[in-house]
């Protein structure tokens, strides 16, 4: 029986999450991309809490959809030098390491995170 693709992602992401855990001090920074928008979220594993989130709904920015998850990578990493995490781990939640997902990133970085 074939997959579906929404099958077939949630089989990497759990593939995935058996091997990056994300703690107090250093919390995971889980990314989602949907058809229209870009949501990162970052998430104390221990305490099976979200700490904050953004989307580019919220933000409300110009551009293209990659633009767009730079964005949401900087507000990310503003909101966790407030609360003053410098250091995350990246969950690419099962997605290739480009296009949004690699802007985000790059954006999370710009914004003064270390991964």
């Amino acid at each position: 029986m074939q997959l579906t693709k929404v099958q077939s992602r949630q089989r990497r992401h759990t593939r995935v999450r058996a091997k990056i855990l994300g703690s107090t001090t250093r919390p995971r920074l889980v990314v989602f991309r949907s058809l229209k928008f870009n949501y990162a979220q970052l998430v104390d594993d221990q305490s099976h809490k979200v700490l904050f989130s953004s989307s580019d709904q919220k933000i409300k920015a110009k551009g293209t959809k990659t633009e767009k998850a730079k964005q949401v990578g900087i507000d990310l990493a503003k909101k966790a030098l407030e609360k003053n995490i410098s250091e995350i781990v990246f969950d690419r939640n099962c997605y290739k390491y480009h296009g949004r997902v690699k802007a985000l990133a790059e954006g999370a970085r710009e914004g003064g995170l270390k991964f």
